[in-house]
């Protein structure tokens, strides 16, 4: 039988140091995966002179699956959005970020566990119709909602929540002002939750959504909503359990997925071999449970949280002094 091939970004800044802790565990535990590395963000910009090439790309449709550590998109220099750009290119259509809270942690909660479903390639961030004036006085955007991408992402949540025994499924949207987009996407969230009678379907507008999670975080299981939306709540999720650092993304469409650190890449300690890897040994945990290699991915989620809990051996976010190196042998010897 052939191995698995995964596509591996290291990413920018810290990406290298935090993606080479991640497959390192991987291979301890014995994924026996083969790894064909590809550049993207500022490593590519500055050996090929492109931010994503073509290469990268091809070597992703290849293999179907990505393993990728963060990337830097120049601000204000008239680059568009790498990750943006992968999501639309694989047609990438739903952002699953799930949140739980580990113990050894500065969470501020110690009981969340909610995933949050997020709509990956319409709504703001279509890239439709955004036009400024000669001015600059006078600045537009479309946002796009159809309902294929609205029935395949609220489908795609339901369907997660049934396959994990989650008990419900949460619709966010802004259909009381959004009347068109919104109100769409809340039309076809109300029309499959009719198929799925074993979850409890609620809808929630936004904004309250946002003041609920904070006060009553534990009524909320599985999220979905639009992308802006979604990009907003899946970080403020992650708030609930100490930060970034602690949340992984994966984007998953029906050819193609990619499973990613969602921080930044940290350029300023990059190198220094003291970034916490767990986002990506997280989405590297999504990513075998998307293979179906469920006991892997639960002997290294066990062995991550033993390392976290006992506190002896955690980078400085989460209150330690050890290395990136450190934390991952930590782990490691867990397993």
């Amino acid at each position: 039988m052939s191995k698995t091939r995964i596509t591996v970004i290291p990413g920018d800044g810290i990406g290298p140091d935090i993606v080479k802790s991640a497959l390192a565990i991987l291979d301890h535990v014995g994924c026996d995966f083969e790894y064909d590395y590809a550049q993207a963000g500022l490593t590519a910009l500055e050996t090929s002179g492109e931010l994503l090439p073509q290469a990268t790309l091809d070597l992703i449709k290849s293999n179907g699956i990505a393993l990728k550590g963060p990337l830097t998109t120049p601000v204000g220099k008239g680059f568009t959005s790498i990750n943006v750009t992968l999501r639309k290119h694989f047609s990438l259509y739903a952002n699953v970020r799930p949140v739980r809270t580990f113990v050894g942690t500065k969470a501020r909660y110690s009981d969340i566990d909610i995933i949050t479903v997020r709509e990956n390639t319409e709504g703001m961030y279509s890239g439709e119709g955004q036009i400024i004036d000669d001015a600059r006085t006078h600045a537009e955007a479309k946002s796009v909602i159809t309902r294929q991408g609205a029935e395949r992402v609220i489908r795609f949540a339901y369907e997660l929540a049934r396959r994990e025994g989650r008990k419900k499924v949460t619709t966010l949207h802004k259909a009381n002002i959004l009347k068109t987009t919104s109100g769409l996407f809340l039309e076809v969230s109300r029309e499959l939750a009719k198929e799925y009678s074993d979850i409890e379907s609620e809808e929630m507008i936004v904004d309250a959504a946002c003041m609920n999670l904070v006060m009553y975080p534990e009524r909320f299981d599985v999220i979905v909503t639009t992308n802006l939306f979604g990009d907003i709540i899946s970080d403020l999720c992650a708030g609930l359990v100490g930060g970034l650092g602690m949340a992984p993304g994966a984007n998953i469409g029906k050819d193609a997925a990619i499973f990613e650190a969602v921080h930044g890449s940290a350029p300023d300690i990059a190198g220094k071999n003291i970034a916490n890897p767990t986002s990506v040994i997280l989405a590297s945990i999504q990513m075998l449970q998307y293979l179906h290699m469920n006991d892997k991915a639960d002997q290294i989620l066990h062995a991550l949280k033993a390392t976290i809990a006992e506190g002896q051996y955690t980078t400085r976010d989460l209150g330690g002094n050890s290395s990136t190196d450190e934390f991952t042998q930590a782990v490691i010897a867990h397993l």
